[in-house]
């Protein structure tokens, strides 16, 4: 049934490019009101496109963009898996520094460019066409198929949380199946197993009632912006260890296996280094740079404002600065907890004579999953077969916090299975799809889900 699916695929590839392309050029940017009617057509495309391929599929308003939920339940005692996905995309701006048009697809060698190619039309589209196959060659799919695709991924998913409690029965599965990750490299098929949390502030910090001159005030009173670097200065030590007590008590230790596997990787430091213009690498003492990146917590400026910035000089003492700090947190942290940790310790070291105000604008815990779960074995597999090479695991640094909220809603693992690139520019500028990977996609998900069909229930 593999080949018969595969040579499906393989026959069908033109028009798959060309349906993509249709729902590229659709301008859903979900973040621009003046795109409201365009993000709305594109959730009538995608639910008319799943009825195309044999789906049922319906547009669902919720209080902002609608979500489409498609489903294919023809199975009775086999699992369920859920597909979740996302058709809005980033605003194409700075469109200047585009090479060629952002809502007009290109191909240009093994690249799609466009807008959403990676960041996750193009990734979510390839589940499709895995669909198709099955439904157009064997008139069933070896197991039951739900999708939700929302139209809010890029500005948070406010409306999603309401929207999963309002139809949590209708959306019951046995695994949720994500794919708007990436790959460690080209050649290198990929599972995702983690993803970190996040806890992020902004402190704002007043010395005087305005801006003073510095001739005639300083050495008296205090400085707004020295604060700050002082408060900055005491948040790491030199080794790159995160001083707010309590920070460290609770963080799961990576496996053995774990590691093993990372060390595994063909990680090049000079090339990474160099790819990005770094000159040095720092971090945490004691651990290589993917353990860094992906199973360390973190703590980061992400923004520092403070006194005068214009052109010239001007001298003045800060009355007001302004620092915004994020943590990556890591399995067992509670956000909570490094939320109340990190205030009382920053309050500490302010120093005298200015005042400071935390805001505290949100936090989420990290996400691990167990690879010992069958769909695991059976992703590999599929992986392998899809890209005839052999797959990684691997963790990302970054957040998703929608995939904290449905595995723990629906009592199931998430399957990170991701098709990008680290080069892919999502939300940037010239934003495109490996067409390689894409192929490989559609092969291994069609076989995923067969594979999964063998397993029965899990």
């Amino acid at each position: 049934m593999a080949n018969k699916i595969d040579a499906y695929i393989a026959a069908n590839e033109a028009r798959h490019f060309q349906e993509m392309f249709e729902l590229l050029r659709i301008p859903s940017v979900s973040s621009q009101k003046t795109r409201q009617a365009e993000t709305r057509r594109c959730a009538e495309w995608t639910a008319a496109h799943c009825r195309t391929i044999g789906l049922k599929a319906e547009v669902i308003d919720t209080q902002g963009h609608p979500v489409v939920l498609a489903e294919w339940l023809g199975k009775p005692g086999k699992p369920t898996i859920l597909i979740y996905g996302h058709y809005d995309v980033q605003p194409e701006d700075p469109v200047k520094l585009w090479n060629s048009p952002p809502f007009e697809p290109t191909v240009k060698g093994c690249k799609l460019f466009a807008r959403g190619a990676v960041d996750d039309k193009g990734q979510f589209f390839a589940h499709l066409k895995a669909i198709e196959a099955h439904l157009k060659t064997a008139g069933e799919l070896p197991l039951n198929i739900k999708l939700i695709l929302e139209g809010e991924e890029e500005i948070g998913s406010p409306s999603l949380p309401a929207f999963l409690e309002r139809h949590q029965e209708r959306l019951a599965n046995n695994l949720l199946v994500i794919s708007d990750s990436g790959m460690y490299k080209k050649g290198i098929p990929t599972i995702t197993l983690g993803l970190r949390g996040i806890s992020y502030f902004q402190l704002n910090l007043r010395s005087c009632k305005t801006d003073l001159h510095s001739g005639s005030f300083g050495g008296a009173a205090p400085n707004a912006g020295v604060a700050a670097g002082q408060i900055i200065a005491k948040l790491k030590d030199e080794k790159g260890k995160i001083q707010v007590p309590g920070f460290y008590d609770d963080v799961r230790p990576i496996t053995a296996a774990e590691k093993a596997s990372f060390d595994s990787l063909p990680f090049d430091e000079q090339a990474f280094m160099d790819e990005i213009g770094l000159k040095a690498l720092v971090g945490e003492e004691g651990y290589s740079t993917l353990e860094r990146m992906w199973v360390r917590p973190t703590l980061d400026v992400n923004g520092l404002l403070s006194g005068y910035t214009g052109e010239g000089a001007k001298t003045v003492i800060p009355a007001e600065a302004m620092i915004k700090v994020s943590m990556r947190l890591v399995p067992d942290q509670d956000p909570e907890k490094i939320r109340q940790a990190f205030e009382a310790y920053v309050r500490r070291i302010t120093p005298q004579g200015v005042d400071l105000e935390v805001l505290y604008f949100q936090g989420s815990v990290a996400y691990v999953a167990d690879p010992s779960h069958p769909a695991f074995k059976a992703a590999v597999e599929a992986l392998e077969e899809g890209f005839n090479a052999k797959a990684a695991y691997t963790r990302e640094g970054g957040s998703i916090p929608i995939v904290n909220d449905m595995t723990r809603r629906f009592g199931v693992s998430c399957l990170l299975l991701g098709l990008g690139l680290p080069d892919e520019n999502a939300h940037a500028p010239n934003e495109y799809l490996d067409l390689d990977n894409w192929r490989a996609g559609v092969r291994t998900f069609a076989h995923f889900y067969g594979k999964l069909g063998e397993l029965g229930a899990f």
